[in-house]
Order: C-alpha cells, then sequence, then structure tokens
C-alpha cells in the first residue's frame, strides 16, 4: 500500500538519468538562444533602456546623454553581451522548469512541497534586488561618480599655449558605452544575489543546517562579511557601499526571522504528532531524535 510521501517511480538505470539530463540540457540550451536571438534583434532598445539612470543623472546636470565606443568592435560586443543577459532572463523560466523536472521525480512529495516554493521565490527576490539596484542604487551611484566633473569658465576647456589667460580646466564625462553596461550589470547582479539571503538561509534551516538563534549569536561576524562584500562587490564609493551594506544586513535580520518562523512551524507539527519533548533544545537530545526520526523517515521509504 503506497503512502503519500511515497517516493515517485524513477527506477531507471542510470544511463537513462544520463539521457533525461542531456535532454533537459539541450532544451535549456536551445531556449536560452531562442532568447539571446530575440534580444540581439531589439539590443539598441534594451541598452537605452539601461542608460536610463545615466541620462537621467546627466539630465539635472544640463549635459547630453552621449556613450562612445572607443574601438571599433566595442559596439558589436555591447550587444552580445546585452543579448546575453536578456536571453538568460527570457530563457530562465523554461531552464528552471527543465532542471525542476529533471529533479523531482527523485523528491517525495512533502520534499517537492517544501522546495517549490523557494524554487518559486529564488527568480522574484532577484528581480526585487534587480529592481533595487537599477532604480535606487544605480542612479545614486552615478550622480555621485559625475560629481568629479569640473568645468572651466563658461565651460570652456583650457587654451592650449595660452597659461597665462587660462579660462578653466573642463574635465567632464565621455563614458565608454561597454564600460557603462559592464558596471550597470555589476550592480544588477551583485543585488540580484544579496538577495537570495533570505532564500537561502530559510531553505538551509528548514533543512535543519541552521537555527535563528545560531545566526544571531554570529551576528557580529555577519556584520564585518556583510562589510566585506559591500566593499569587493560594489565599486569605491561610500553611498552605494553604505547601501548594500544596509539592504544585506536588514535582509540577514529577516532571515534570522523566517527561520524562527519555520522552527516555531516545525515545533508546532511535532508537538501535535506528540514527538516533542520539552529537552529538544539540548544538543545532544536533538541528536538523538534527530537519528530517531531519520530512522522513522527511513523505515516509511
Amino acid at each position: 500500500m503506497s503512502s503519500p510521501d511515497d517516493i515517485d517511480d524513477s527506477a531507471a538505470p542510470l544511463i537513462e538519468h544520463l539521457a533525461e539530463l542531456r535532454t533537459r540540457l539541450i532544451r535549456s540550451v536551445i531556449a536560452f538562444i531562442v532568447g539571446m536571438v530575440l534580444c540581439f534583434t531589439v539590443a539598441t532598445p534594451i541598452f537605452n533602456f539601461l542608460t536610463a539612470p545615466l541620462c537621467e543623472v546627466l539630465s539635472q546636470r544640463g549635459q547630453d546623454c552621449d556613450l562612445i565606443f572607443i574601438s571599433p568592435q566595442e559596439g558589436f560586443f555591447v550587444a552580445i553581451k546585452v543579448s546575453l543577459l536578456g536571453g538568460f532572463m527570457l530563457a530562465f523560466p523554461v531552464i528552471a522548469h527543465q532542471m525542476w523536472r529533471f529533479v523531482a521525480p527523485g523528491l517525495y512529495k512533502s520534499e517537492k512541497g517544501a522546495f517549490l516554493p523557494f524554487l518559486i521565490s529564488s527568480p522574484v527576490m532577484f528581480l526585487l534586488g534587480a529592481a533595487f539596484a537599477f532604480y535606487v542604487v544605480t542612479p545614486l551611484a552615478y550622480d555621485f561618480f559625475l560629481g568629479f566633473q569640473q568645468f572651466g569658465e563658461d565651460g570652456e576647456a583650457i587654451a592650449v599655449g595660452d597659461p597665462m589667460n587660462q579660462p578653466g580646466l573642463s574635465v567632464v564625462f565621455q563614458g565608454s558605452a561597454q564600460e557603462y553596461l559592464n558596471l550597470t550589470v555589476k550592480f544588477i547582479v551583485a543585488f540580484g544575489m544579496c538577495f537570495q539571503l533570505p532564500v537561502l538561509l530559510t531553505l538551509m534551516g528548514k533543512a535543519g543546517l541552521v537555527s535563528a538563534e545560531g545566526l544571531g549569536n554570529v551576528r557580529k561576524y555577519a556584520v564585518v562579511a556583510i562589510l566585506v562584500l559591500a566593499a569587493l562587490v560594489t565599486p569605491p564609493d561610500v553611498i552605494t557601499q553604505v547601501i548594500l551594506f544596509v539592504v544585506v544586513y536588514g535582509l540577514y535580520e529577516v532571515s534570522i526571522f523566517l527561520v524562527r518562523r519555520v522552527e516555531k512551524t516545525r515545533e508546532a507539527k511535532l508537538r501535535a504528532e506528540g514527538v516533542w519533548f520539552e529537552d529538544d533544545d539540548d544538543p545532544e537530545a536533538a541528536e538523538d531524535f534527530g537519528d530517531i526520526e531519520a530512522g522513522d523517515e527511513g523505515r516509511a521509504r
């Protein structure tokens, strides 16, 4: 008699699993290539959209939003990078679906129910982080960077050969399109990945790898680690680093709250099943209970 937690029928030999993996990977690659080709045909509008934060800052300063190519092939590589980024974003639902179809048969129904919400929330959190970087952090960062421009009198450049009557030195922004794209993508990816922190820690808490108490005890070390992360993944400006630190530390506190909720849910479930003991907070008792629970699960399987 099969139980609701029975594993799906997947007694296929190894070669069949490898063949299925190859099929899933081929479909993912095809989806990525199709998405990349589609984005390549509209690479210019996508790039123009990505330049919005810079153009807004320049407009506020009364400057034209002009980027330049410093090499003949730069325009082509900019289009390729835009296509790669856009193609991956378009193909991600297909890629995630193919990977899920490959691993799902090896999971119990309860494991599927526990893992699927995290699979859905991960891209959502990434998009939130990317949107926060694009609409909040990037304009502030470019406003900071462009503040180091200097303009001569009446906006005129230095007069060559006239050292006695110089109107003033002008140092203005003439940005490379490729350098701008690299920096903007770096912002988007960095914040998108940092927004995965609650998803990762909550999943680890559900698996019993971390606890809310443990995360709280290492808070001071987490602060140092977040400061180092902010210094590594952002350009060397204080504003962006402070914003990233505040956001990631806030996400860390949110993660502690979510892990605590997971622990309370687990405790309530165990109490309802009559297998919760008050001395479960003791590490040795918890370890013994974990062995018993693992044995029960093995017998159920």
